[in-house]
C-alpha cells in the first residue's frame, strides 16, 4: 500500500482561510505574534486590510475577535492551543461563549506531537476546557481536507466555536471530498467486533489499527468523532448497540476530553466494555513527534491492543 500523502492541519487551515477569504468580504483574521506558525500569515498577504495583529497578547485577540463579531465580521482567531485556551480562558468564558458570539477560535499546535516544545506548549487538555464551556462547539478535524471543510461549515455557524489543530503534518484520511457536518459522526470502517472512536490524528491510526485487527480475523468499526461538541451520541449508541465494545482514541488528556465525551453517553445510555485511548494523568515532554507518540502509547499498536482487551471483556 503506498503511503498516504502527509499535510499538517495548521497548513490546510491557512490555505482554506485564503480561498474563503475571497468569497467571504466580511471574513476577517486576527492573530497573536505567531502568523508564521499558525498559517495566518498567507491570509495577511493576500487581505492585510482585514487581517489584525495584536501581538503577544492572547487575551485582547479573544476581546478583539468579540467586538469584531458584535460588528458582524466572520472573527478566526488564533494562536497556540495552549495561549489560547489557557492564557484567554477567561475572555472566551465571558466575552465569548458567556455571549454566544460566533468567534472562531482556530487553535495550532495542540498534542504532544508539538514535539521538542515540550510539556509546557504540548496542550492536552484543550478540549476539556472548551468542552465544558455552555455555548462552545468543538472540532478536532482528521485530516488536511476535513480541516478545510470544518473551515467552510464555521463561516455559517451561528455560535463560538473551537478549531483544534495540529503541527505534525499527519497523513491523509481522505482520498477525495469529504463529507462534513457539525455535530455528526463519520463512519470510515465497518466492522462488528468492536468499535474505535477517534479523532484528529488519532483516525489515521484507527484506521492502521483496524487493518492489523482484520488480519487476525476481528473487523473492527472504525468512527471519525470530528465534533466533540455536540457529541453524535446516536452514533455512539448504535456502534455500542451493534458491536458491544468501544475504544477511544485522542491526542489528548484521558480527562475530559473525548473519551470522556463518550463514557458520558455510555454509562447513561448503553454500558458495554470501554477503553480509553488518549495521554495518561500527565504532562508531556520535548522529543521527536513520533517517539513521544510511541510513549505515551497513541499508535495503531497501542490501539490494536486495547480492543483486544475490550473484546474479551464482552463475555
Amino acid at each position: 500500500m503506498a503511503e498516504k500523502v502527509k499535510v499538517a492541519t495548521r497548513d490546510a487551515y491557512g490555505k482554506a482561510l485564503v480561498r474563503l477569504g475571497v468569497i467571504h468580504p466580511n471574513l476577517v483574521v486576527l492573530d497573536a505574534d505567531l502568523s508564521k506558525s499558525t498559517k495566518t500569515a498567507e491570509f495577511a498577504k493576500v487581505f492585510p486590510e482585514r487581517f489584525f495583529q495584536v501581538g503577544i497578547a492572547e487575551q485582547n485577540l479573544m476581546g478583539t475577535a468579540a467586538g469584531l463579531a458584535l460588528a458582524g465580521k466572520i472573527p478566526f482567531a488564533s494562536t497556540f492551543a495552549v495561549f489560547a485556551t489557557g492564557r484567554a480562558f477567561d475572555q472566551i468564558r465571558n466575552s465569548i461563549a458567556y455571549t454566544g458570539l460566533p468567534v472562531r477560535i482556530a487553535a495550532t499546535h495542540a498534542g504532544i506531537s508539538v514535539g521538542e516544545d515540550g510539556g509546557s506548549h504540548q496542550s492536552i487538555e484543550d478540549v476539556a476546557l472548551m468542552r465544558v464551556l455552555p455555548q462552545m462547539t468543538v472540532i478536532v478535524p482528521a485530516d488536511a481536507r476535513e480541516t478545510e471543510k470544518a473551515v467552510e461549515a464555521l463561516l455559517t455557524w451561528e455560535g463560538p466555536a473551537y478549531l483544534r489543530l495540529g503541527r505534525l503534518a499527519v497523513p491523509t484520511v481522505y482520498e477525495e471530498d469529504c463529507p462534513f457536518t457539525i455535530g455528526e459522526a463519520v463512519q470510515l470502517r465497518e466492522g462488528s467486533a468492536a468499535t474505535i472512536i477517534a479523532n484528529g490524528l488519532m483516525v489515521s491510526e484507527a484506521l492502521q489499527a483496524a487493518e492489523l485487527l482484520a488480519q487476525e480475523g476481528q473487523l473492527v468499526r472504525v468512527i471519525n468523532m470530528h465534533t466533540v461538541k455536540p457529541l453524535d451520541k446516536a452514533a455512539v449508541i448504535k456502534a455500542a448497540r451493534e458491536t458491544g465494545a468501544i475504544v477511544t482514541a485522542e491526542e489528548h488528556s484521558i480527562i475530559g476530553g473525548l473519551g470522556s465525551a463518550v463514557a458520558e453517553v455510555l454509562v447513561e445510555e448503553y454500558p458495554v466494555p470501554m477503553r480509553r485511548v488518549g495521554v495518561p494523568d500527565c504532562f508531556g515532554e520535548s522529543g521527536e513527534p513520533r517517539q513521544l507518540l510511541e510513549k505515551y502509547g497513541l499508535t495503531a499498536r497501542h490501539l490494536a491492543e486495547a480492543v483486544r482487551e475490550v473484546i474479551k471483556r464482552k463475555g
